[in-house]
């Protein structure tokens, strides 16, 4: 290939991955459909790209370099210490269910497919993971009621790492039966890769450790000693044992996410990124590799296998780990539906295929389509379905169009009565004892504790919201809530009291006007101002607008005594006011405002 096509093919890799990911996010699903889709369009259909012309020989070095780096990052999210807070049913999603799935899935493989037990039992481990990158943009469109969500989210959060492992195990196994003559001596081989990886995955975990919690680089520079430190660990090993590499830095990551004082959140949040790169650019290379005469030849058999793992595999997997649950039937069938199979699988597939056929495994290289064709059939069949089937249930969670309200104070909790009385489900959040105390004392939901505190990602109920209102006292608390909300429910659906201290302060004291939400009342209110006049009287007031009570009478009527700050349209929706807000409200509306008593 000459300079000119290579420069045009990386080129098109990255904007084909930019639009797979702008696509997925606008449509609200997995990405990694898209990005297989687009490789295989690109790549065996249209016959633009050929990866192996692209890279020759570098091509499986950076594959393995990619999967390492992916196998870190999900092994990185895997906190023992929130092991028991987790749930009995996501325990045993991810032991006794997963142990049945994997023997399901390898006796089916077997069976129809014709595998031999190793590779079948690989195969098994391989599409065992789901994963939260196609976990959470399901969830994000079906909305399941939160007992659901949780458990799904969780199961793909723990069974990520865990599969990931149980699969390099595997694969070690089965390499060192190929590469030596003798089941003693291929024991041998498979004890040294499982040493080997172990050892150079917890003194490196250790190692880097220690480096970031004794700030022994600044902090900009750990994520880049980080990513050194991964591949270094990843050739190391494998240059002392053959194949333990993968299994090396899984464990690194998951010693450094439970050493005591390693805070590790930038590092993840860079190999989140890093991670989104890679795996928007391998799986375009990975599917433009795939050969769609051995997928087809696969036959009937992949159908059937692909009901197995629906129909029996999964529903097996639910019934086992909800046994003596308070979940009813229904919540479990939705359960038992939701299992999409992603990026684990794709990448760790591709590599262990190669390395098998080159190493004599007859009957390796299927192993590729075979599990392409199962995470394309549940990606599609669960999207197209789940949103259906959990209506179907009754087990969806209502439109997201109620309001999580940062504090409990008395002014929250007149705004929380008066959003509560025209339907909207709010909860209100507060670390104030006396606060959450007088908010229960008025039938308000509440939640005890910081919004934006690892304990509230698993236990705030966030069913049927759709708005955050920062109402805290602190303009930091609500400036962080802005910022931690604004992910969730879009950065036009995040509202906050206007600080009255930042105009006083210079620009690097003052807070982003990006991360502090949109402002709340049109002019914008603040705490102090809110406050004052509720304690002097003024009080929260709906009333709906009429043919025969526009919205100029409401004007005449209140004048500057009162301060809109919601509108209830006909349709139910509620709109917040804002300084920049060209509301027109019309009849059917109610209007929700502060008005002040006669002077």
């Amino acid at each position: 290939m000459t300079e000119q096509q290579i420069l045009l093919s990386f080129g098109g890799i990255g904007l084909a991955a930019l639009a797979s990911q702008w696509l997925a996010w606008r449509l609200k699903l997995p990405a990694i459909l898209f990005l297989l889709l687009t490789g295989i369009l690109v790549g065996p259909v249209l016959g633009w790209l050929d990866p192996q012309a692209l890279f020759g020989p570098l091509l499986m070095p950076l594959v393995s370099l990619a999967v390492a780096l992916i196998l870190f990052e999900g092994s990185l999210t895997l906190h023992l210490s929130e092991w028991r807070e987790i749930g009995s049913v996501v325990h045993r999603l991810v032991t006794i269910g997963a142990l049945a799935t994997w023997a399901v899935i390898t006796l089916a493989t077997h069976w129809l497919l014709g595998f031999d037990w190793l590779l079948a039992l690989l195969f098994g481990t391989l599409t065992l993971v789901t994963g939260p990158t196609v976990i959470v943009p399901m969830l994000r469109v079906v909305r399941p009621k939160a007992s659901i969500a949780n458990i799904l989210r969780w199961e793909g959060i723990v069974i990520d790492p865990i599969g990931a492992l149980l699969a390099v195990v595997v694969y070690s196994f089965i390499i060192a039966r190929a590469s030596d003559n003798g089941l003693s001596q291929s024991l041998l081989t498979f004890a040294g890769v499982i040493v080997c990886g172990s050892l150079f995955g917890i003194i490196g975990g250790w190692i880097m450790g220690q480096i970031v919690r004794k700030q022994w680089l600044p902090e900009y520079l750990q994520s880049l000693a980080t990513l050194a430190g991964v591949l270094g660990v990843f050739i190391a090993a494998n240059q002392v044992m053959h194949e333990s590499g993968l299994l090396a830095v899984t464990l690194m990551g998951m010693w450094m996410a439970n050493m005591k004082g390693v805070d590790v959140r930038n590092i993840l949040h860079f190999k989140e990124n890093l991670s989104v790169f890679l795996i928007s650019g391998l799986f375009i290379l990975l599917a433009a590799r795939l050969d769609l005469h051995a997928m087809i030849g696969l036959g009937p058999a992949v159908l059937v296998l692909l009901l197995i793992i629906q129909l029996v595999a999964r529903p097996l997997n639910v019934l086992l780990s909800t046994a003596g649950s308070k979940l009813n039937w229904r919540e479990r069938a939705l359960l038992a539906w939701i299992a999409p199979r992603g990026i684990v699988a794709a990448a760790v597939s591709a590599i262990f295929a190669i390395r098998l056929n080159e190493a004599g495994h007859e009957g390796a290289l299927l192993l590729v389509p075979l599990t392409f064709a199962v995470i394309i059939g549940t990606v599609v069949l669960q999207s197209a379905t789940a949103r259906p089937l959990a209506r179907l249930l009754k087990v969806a969670e209502p439109p997201p169009s109620g309001f999580l309200i940062v504090g409990a104070n008395g002014p929250a909790r007149a705004i929380g009565k008066a959003l509560q009385q025209q339907g909207s489900r709010v909860v209100l959040t507060d670390s104030n004892w006396e606060n959450i105390r007088a908010a229960r004392m008025d039938n308000l939901p509440t939640y005890f504790g910081n919004p934006a505190s690892q304990h509230a990602e698993t236990h705030l109920d966030l069913v049927g919201l759709g708005h955050l209102l920062a109402l805290s006292a602190s303009g930091e608390l609500n400036t962080l809530a802005a910022v931690r909300f604004a992910h969730e429910f879009g950065p036009r659906r995040v509202f906050a009291l206007a600080n009255g201290q930042e105009h006083r302060r210079s620009d690097k004291h003052r807070a982003s006007h990006e991360y502090r939400g949109l402002a709340l009342g049109n002019p914008a209110l603040t705490y102090g101002q809110l406050a004052s006049e509720l304690s002097q009287g003024a009080e929260m007031y709906s009333t709906t607008l009429t043919d025969n009570f526009t919205w100029e009478d409401y004007q005449t009527l209140h004048g500057k005594r009162a301060t809109l700050l919601f509108a209830r349209d006909s349709t139910g929706w509620v709109h917040v006011v804002t300084p920049e807000s060209e509301l027109k409200p019309g009849a059917g509306w109610t209007l929700l405002a502060l008005i002040r008593q006669d002077a």
